[in-house]
């Protein structure tokens, strides 16, 4: 039940949010919460996640093992335009031409919500491991993949909308892509469970997943030219991120 609901919630939370207001303000909430999601997964993965796995007692060379291999996979998922993250569209900072998201979706829109879902199945699947080795571990995985799912909604709803859907077509598309986590949830459950010994090394899989997305997709977004003001409010949200994830595991601790 605490499956369901974790992927449930992430799945409609963020398409509502994106629904939900303009484009301009949608440019500027996902701009800040690049810098949170970042903090977040990194905090998630080399906090909490990592540090799980590796006190199973397991062997450290095979987890490490785990962890490259893991990083390839997401690397190659991505290439193969299943695993799609980026965050970029009209109204952010990114100099492109007046429309430039309108040709892009118009191209492959489709393709988005197909990459879009598998990702979000891929989502459920990390969270339902995560339940299964440990409720607390489970609730932080789900506020990390819920924190990196909220840009990533936001950002493909503009798109979608600068693609010609209207807002009511992008919102029920957006949902049903939104709800292949729980499919990823259930199914995962069901899947997973026989094979607990092993949820060591798939929890180094999801440490992967947000290692991936923090590097090879929102730091390279942070990594630009910014005025100071601009810049001091990256190092704060991204610090904000890792302090709360920081206070969570210290409190699970306690």
């Amino acid at each position: 039940m605490s499956i369901v609901a974790a992927t449930f919630i992430g799945g409609l939370v963020s398409v509502l949010l994106a629904a939900a207001l303009s484009a301009p303000l949608l440019g500027l909430i996902v701009r800040h919460l690049v810098g949170l999601s970042t903090g977040v997964l990194l905090g998630t993965a080399l906090l909490h996640v990592l540090p799980e796995a590796f006190e199973s007692g397991e062997p450290p060379h095979g987890l490490f093992l785990t962890l490259l291999g893991g990083l390839m996979f997401f690397f190659l998922l991505e290439k193969a335009e299943l695993y799609r993250h980026g965050h970029h569209h009209e109204h952010d900072d990114h100099h492109h031409h007046h429309g430039f998201d309108a040709e892009q979706a118009g191209r492959g829109g489709w393709s988005v919500l197909v990459g879009d879902s598998i990702h979000n199945f891929c989502d459920g699947v990390l969270i339902a491991a995560a339940f299964l080795s440990d409720p607390h571990l489970g609730v932080v995985t789900a506020l990390a993949i819920i924190a990196h799912e909220i840009p990533q909604e936001v950002g493909d709803y503009i798109v979608l909308i600068n693609a010609g859907f209207s807002r009511m077509r992008a919102l029920a598309y957006n949902m049903i892509s939104g709800m292949s986590a729980v499919v990823g949830g259930v199914l995962g459950y069901y899947l997973i469970g026989p094979f607990k010994d092993y949820l060591p090394y798939m929890m180094v899989v999801a440490a992967s997943s947000f290692v991936y997305v923090a590097v090879a997709d929102l730091i390279p977004q942070l990594q630009k030219r910014l005025s100071w003001r601009d810049t001091l409010l990256q190092i704060v949200w991204l610090t904000v991120g890792l302090l709360m994830i920081a206070s969570i595991v210290h409190t699970m601790h306690e």
